[in-house]
C-alpha cells in the first residue's frame, strides 16, 4: 500500500471543467489501488493555506486536481511551511493548458492517473519571484508583456475552450499589438531592449502544447529566459506558428539565456502571468530553488 495523499480539487479549474471530469478521474485512482483524502478549495489561493494547513500537521504526500496554477498554489502552501523538500506533488491535469506535466509525457488524465498509480517521484526545481509585496512560487513559467495580455484575455474570454482559448487570445492581442520595456540584469549583463514579450520558464511548455522553451529542463538548476524584440505584427504571426516545435527561438529577433537569478532594473507595476495566473506586482527578481520538490510522473 503506497503513501495517503492529501488530494486538493480546485473544482473551478478550467471554467468548471474540473468538477465535472474529477470524479471519475478520482474514481480511476482508487480503482488503482490509491488511497486519498479529499478537500475543495472555495476562492482563489485557497490550495495555499489548504496545502500550508496539511503540511503543518504533518501530510508529506499531496495530489493536485486543477491546472497548473493550482499545482503552483500547493507549491507555494509547501514552500511557505518549509517543508517542499520533504513532499511528494502528484497532479491530476484538469484545468485549460495542462502544460508542466507535459515535460514528462503526461498530455492526458489516463496517463496522470497511471503515474500517480506507480507512484515513482523525481526531484524538480522551483522559481521563485521575489516582488513588491512579497514572494510567489512556481513550477512552470511566468510571462510579462504580450504573455500577460494574452493570458488575462484568455482567462476572462476563452477560458470555455480548454487550451485553444490561448490561441485565440493570440490573435486578439496581435490585433492590439503592444510593447513592454522590462530591463533586465543577469548573467553579468544588462538586457534593456523593447520587447513584445519575455517569458522565464522552469519547464518547457505554455498555454497548451505551445513549446515557449524548448531547451528548459526542470532539475537542472536553472531557468530559461526567452525574449522576443520589436516584431511586427506578420513577424510575430510566424514565430507563433513555429512555437509548437519550439523553432521560434532560432529567429533573430528571439533571444534566450539560461540562469540562476534574473534580476529588474528600475522595474514598474505590471501584469505577469504565474502558471495560468494573472497578478498585478512589481517584480524585483526570480531565481530558482534546486531540487525544492519532488514530482510524481
Amino acid at each position: 500500500m503506497g503513501a495517503r495523499y492529501y488530494a486538493i480539487v480546485n473544482r473551478a479549474a478550467a471554467g468548471g471543467r474540473c468538477a465535472r471530469l474529477a470524479p471519475d478521474a478520482l474514481a480511476a485512482l482508487e480503482a488503482r489501488g490509491v488511497a486519498f483524502d479529499i478537500a475543495f478549495t472555495e476562492r482563489p489561493r485557497h490550495a495555499t493555506e489548504l496545502a500550508r494547513a496539511a503540511a503543518a500537521s504533518g501530510r508529506r504526500h499531496f495530489l493536485s486536481a486543477g491546472g497548473d496554477g493550482t499545482a503552483s498554489e500547493v507549491v507555494n502552501g509547501l514552500v511557505e511551511a518549509g517543508v517542499s523538500e520533504e513532499c511528494e506533488l502528484a497532479m491530476l491535469p484538469l484545468g485549460t493548458g495542462n502544460s508542466f506535466l507535459r515535460d514528462f509525457g503526461i498530455t492526458d488524465i489516463e496517463s496522470a492517473v497511471d503515474a500517480t498509480a506507480r507512484g515513482h517521484s523525481t526531484p524538480i526545481d522551483l522559481l521563485r519571484l521575489t516582488h513588491d509585496n512579497g514572494v510567489i512560487h512556481f513550477i512552470n513559467t511566468m510571462g510579462t508583456g504580450f504573455v500577460a495580455r494574452a493570458g488575462e484575455l484568455t482567462n476572462h474570454r476563452f477560458k470555455s475552450l480548454g487550451a485553444a482559448g490561448y490561441i485565440a487570445a493570440v490573435f486578439v492581442c496581435v490585433a492590439r499589438l503592444q510593447y513592454e520595456q522590462n530591463t533586465l540584469r543577469y548573467a553579468g549583463t544588462t538586457d534593456d531592449a523593447t520587447t513584445v514579450l519575455t517569458s522565464f520558464s522552469n519547464s518547457q511548455y505554455t498555454g497548451g502544447s505551445m513549446r515557449m522553451a524548448p531547451d528548459a529542463q526542470v532539475s537542472d538548476g536553472l531557468l530559461d529566459v526567452v525574449r522576443a524584440g520589436r516584431l511586427g505584427r506578420a513577424t510575430l504571426v510566424a514565430a507563433f506558428a513555429r512555437i509548437f516545435s519550439g523553432t521560434h527561438i532560432d529567429g533573430e529577433d528571439v533571444w534566450t539565456r539560461k540562469v540562476d537569478l534574473v534580476e529588474f532594473v528600475n522595474p514598474s507595476r505590471q501584469a505577469v502571468l504565474i502558471d495560468g495566473d494573472l497578478y498585478h506586482l512589481t517584480p524585483v527578481s526570480i531565481d530558482v530553488l534546486p531540487g525544492a520538490l519532488r514530482l510524481v510522473v
